[in-house]
């Protein structure tokens, strides 16, 4: 016991990888084959330019259940789009680019795939003249004089 020293301490560690080194796919890899756990996540529309974003929390929503899922455009609503663009001689693309969206999101609408988005369904109520909202769906869309 008297050979101990209490006063030294010596300290052998290796400094462990940077935040920026650990996320490369060469750390990752070698992380996996030393059996190390390695957590991934995708981030949600990274780099992508979206506008329209989903306010429920998207994550529950996933993971839809009866209780718990996404509400869809209905199908009476896609076939009163289908019927305005039609009657007016647009395609879905002209549609879409007359509202500035893309062909996708009319095909959605139209088949009643798309969660409602109030600033989509207005603009599609403008360019088709229809109304696509509350009790009178399928209406001719009221134009609101403005005076001044």
């Amino acid at each position: 016991m008297a050979d101990s020293d209490w006063d030294t301490v010596t300290v052998l560690r290796k400094k462990g990888p940077s935040a920026s080194q650990s996320k490369s796919r060469q750390a990752v890899a070698a992380a996996q084959r030393r059996g190390d756990e390695v957590e991934t996540t995708k981030k949600w529309s990274a780099g992508q330019n979206k506008q329209h974003l989903v306010t429920k929390n998207t994550a529950k929503l996933d993971h839809e259940t009866e209780e718990l899922h996404h509400q869809r455009v209905p199908l009476e609503v896609g076939k009163v789009i289908q019927k305005g663009r039609q009657d007016q001689g647009l395609t879905q693309k002209d549609l879409a680019t007359k509202i500035s969206e893309k062909p996708q999101v009319i095909a959605d609408y139209e088949c009643g795939k798309a969660i409602p988005n109030n600033q989509v369904m207005g603009k599609i109520e403008r360019a088709i003249g229809l109304k696509l909202r509350g009790k009178e769906i399928g209406q001719p869309l009221e134009v609101k004089s403005t005076k001044k």
